[in-house]
Formats: C-alpha cells, structure tokens, sequence
C-alpha cells in the first residue's frame, strides 16, 4: 500500500519551474498586407483615442506603449508627426484567466500503451491558475484608413513582469517590432 501524500522527486519541481519560465516568453505573431510599400512611409502617430485608453484620460499602459513604440519606430528610420502622419498607431490588450491541469503519470507513465508500467509510482495531478496577456499593435495607413501591419504577442503573465510594467511593456514590444518589415537601424547588416 502506498501513501497518498508522497513528496514530489525534485526533478518533477525543477521540471514544471523550467516550462514555467519558458512559458511566460511571449509568442509572437505578425501579419503585413502584401501590398504595402513599408519604406515609403516616414511618420507615424498614435490615433487621437486608443482603444486602451479610459473615456476622458489616458491610462498608465498607453503611456507606457506609446513610449516603446514610438522608440521602435524612430529605431526604424519614423519620424513622429502631429500633424497628418502617413502611419497611424493603435493598441489592444487582453488579460483573461486560465486552468492548465496536468498529470505526471507516474514516472513511467510514458509507456502506457506499449507495456505495463510498475504500478509503485504513483501519478500526480498538477492544477496551475495563471493570466495569459495579448498584446496587439496596430499600423494603419491614415490616408487609406487600412490596417497595414499587425504584431502579437501573447504571454502567461508571471510575478516579476506585474511588478516591472515599464521593463516588460519594453522588451515585449520590442520583440513583435522584430517582426516589423523595416529593420533597425542599429540592427541592419
């Protein structure tokens, strides 16, 4: 007989902590109208109201986002514009809260199917609560009124990056303009 509270193998702890932290790198996507003439285009602003902004003020986040944005853009060769700006900038983010339920199986569970496993490792039942976050940046041609290019990026949020807004919205921004058509200066060959 076998106890049903037996401590978990240490392996199995590092295990999850390591597909934790791979899973709080962001996956990131981004789709270019085939037609668009990226170089063409020389300034950028940001729509008079972000879908991310509070009726009456601008929050905190779309502060944040225009600060990174607006660096990517500039890093790229944009100059910012008030006035008709040929690019114009949007935002959409989405945090929703999920369950991932997983099971180790025992520690020959993989064989299952093939042939019998020892019946003394006993499977465990692993319950994770988490928010993913989506992250959408939007370029529009301001003349035709027509979405050009579209970065995501989406995330299980962790800890460290609720506690590092600034730093996260930076380096997460950074990464969907990897995807951008332009290149950075800095980063050209």
């Amino acid at each position: 007989m076998h106890p049903t509270n037996v401590a978990r193998p240490p392996i199995v702890i590092v295990l999850v902590s390591i597909l934790a932290a791979c899973a709080s790198k962001p996956e990131i996507r981004a789709d270019a109208d085939p037609s668009a003439n990226f170089p063409a285009y020389k300034t950028f602003g940001f729509f008079d109201r972000l879908s991310i902004d509070k009726p009456g003020y601008s929050t905190m986040v779309a502060t944040r986002l225009k600060d990174a944005t607006r660096r990517e853009l500039q890093r790229r060769g944009y100059q910012e514009a008030e006035a008709n700006p040929q690019l114009l900038v949007n935002f959409n983010t989405n945090i929703e809260n999920r369950t991932e339920v997983q099971s180790s199986g025992g520690f020959y569970g993989y064989r299952s199917g093939m042939y019998g496993a020892w019946s003394t490792y006993p499977s465990h039942v692993y319950t994770t609560h988490y928010q993913q976050g989506t992250l959408v940046v939007d370029l529009v041609d301001a003349v035709k009124r027509q979405l050009i290019w579209q970065g995501v990026a989406q995330a299980r949020l962790t800890e460290s990056m609720l506690k590092e807004p600034t730093q996260t919205i930076d380096s997460v921004v950074s990464d969907i303009f990897e995807k951008y058509p332009v290149p950075a200066v800095d980063a050209a060959p």
